[in-house]
């Protein structure tokens, strides 16, 4: 390794259960179905040369935060701050010109001012830096009236095992690329330059399938289950579900984010046999068609019966529920696994960093996590743990910074 070199001073910025299905193959385990490869060396369509990963650009600038309606990146990290006692709305400004300058210059591949390890931030590998503002962060501003009102703690549901750890905040740093090492440094530079006003409230970090590894493919969970098939199409219905699109200045081109730590019990769901496990979805595990289809996007028949006079698609199926039919309505999944270290009996911590993203929480979100909370098979085998919402506040120009229409 080579030796570092003394670094050099630098001035700082004057800104500072199982048992409810058919016993039948409850015990064995599903033979999946072999996926499809490319040959070696081959690039299947859309996948990025590997020298290309770390020099890919998202913008910063622009009416609407990147990080909502952009293609998922590899890694994300989602840090929550809690702020400190007398962070007002002066403070507010000065931390959030200095969180969006730090974000301006990294995400475009250039060392932020005072960056102690300007090595790092040298490969953007498409990272985004997506602001959310809490309630408190409202309330500290003294602008309460202007907190949409769907930003507010979602209402309990019987499903919840929720800990102070994995919830609330006054404000998220969504930070993704598709290099691990990018979204570290990322981190740690906002980090450090929040010190003076916020500090650190929880961290959750996750992962999906590495850049160009299955390019125009929808994530999977640790369950298999591909997870996204139904989110709103850009440029037509995600126009719609996701972004405000009138009003003042300050909420025009917004949006809202829930963030839900969903644990998942991955050593009951094994002892499932594969029949089980679609049923409980509602789709197949291999292809994410419905049951009554043959491709992941056909569109599911829930009146159809098989020869026991059952429905194929189950009542209590997570696709049931999580049903939408009118685009108004729909709201757009962008989750991130997350695997930690085992217990010491050997049992997984794994689970989902559910991330919605949609215009009012109220009207969207929660019709569907009602009915999923009354109903949703898959509530045998997960338990959220954390919860949290944010209004996505809009993008800023060019020589702006985010909050700007809120707060200026």
């Amino acid at each position: 390794m080579s030796r570092a070199t003394t670094p050099r001073p630098v001035s700082r910025r004057r800104l500072l259960t199982g048992g409810a299905l058919a016993a039948g193959g409850a015990l064995a385990v599903g033979a999946a179905v072999a996926a499809t490869r490319p040959e070696p060396g081959a690039h299947p369509a859309g996948m990025m040369p590997a020298g290309e990963v770390g020099e890919a650009v998202e913008p910063f600038h622009g009416a609407r935060q990147a990080g909502v309606a952009t293609e998922p990146q590899a890694h994300g990290a989602f840090v929550a701050f809690t702020l400190k006692p007398g962070t007002d709305r002066a403070a507010l400004g000065r931390m959030l010109r200095l969180l969006s300058d730090d974000a301006a210059r990294l995400t475009q591949g250039r060392p932020a001012l005072a960056d102690t390890e300007p090595e790092l931030g040298l490969l953007p590998a498409r990272l985004t830096v997506t602001f959310g503002f809490g309630p408190g962060l409202y309330a500290a501003a003294g602008l309460a009236d202007r907190r949409p009102p769907s930003v507010a703690d979602l209402p309990s549901f019987r499903i919840d095992r929720l800990q102070p750890r994995w919830s609330g905040g006054d404000l998220l740093l969504q930070i993704c690329a598709d290099d691990p090492l990018t979204v570290a440094h990322a981190q740690r530079v906002l980090v450090k330059d929040s010190r003076p006003f916020a500090t650190v409230r929880w961290v959750q970090q996750g992962f999906r399938r590495a850049a160009g590894a299955e390019p125009g493919r929808t994530q999977r969970n640790l369950f298999g289950q591909l997870d996204g098939t139904a989110n709103p199409k850009p440029g037509g219905s995600l126009e719609t579900a996701v972004w405000v699109t009138d009003g003042p200045a300050w909420l025009r081109d917004s949006t809202t984010l829930v963030v839900r730590r969903i644990s998942m019990n991955l050593e009951t769901w094994d002892l499932l046999g594969r029949t089980d496990r679609e049923l409980a979805v509602g789709r197949r595990l291999d292809t994410g068609a419905p049951l009554t289809g043959t491709t992941e996007h056909d569109q599911p028949d829930f009146a159809a019966t098989g020869p026991d006079g059952l429905t194929v698609i189950p009542d209590f199926s997570h696709l049931t529920r999580a049903h939408v039919t009118d685009d108004r309505y729909k709201i757009h999944r962008r989750p991130y696994n997350y695997d930690g270290a085992p217990t010491p009996e050997g049992h997984a911590d794994a689970g989902l960093i559910f991330a919605s993203y949609q215009a009012d929480v109220t009207r969207q979100f929660l019709p569907i996590q009602q009915r999923l909370a009354e109903r949703d098979l898959l509530n045998e085998w997960t338990a959220p743990i954390g919860s949290a919402v944010f209004a996505i506040p809009p993008g800023c120009p060019d020589g702006g910074w985010i909050g700007q229409q809120l707060l200026g």
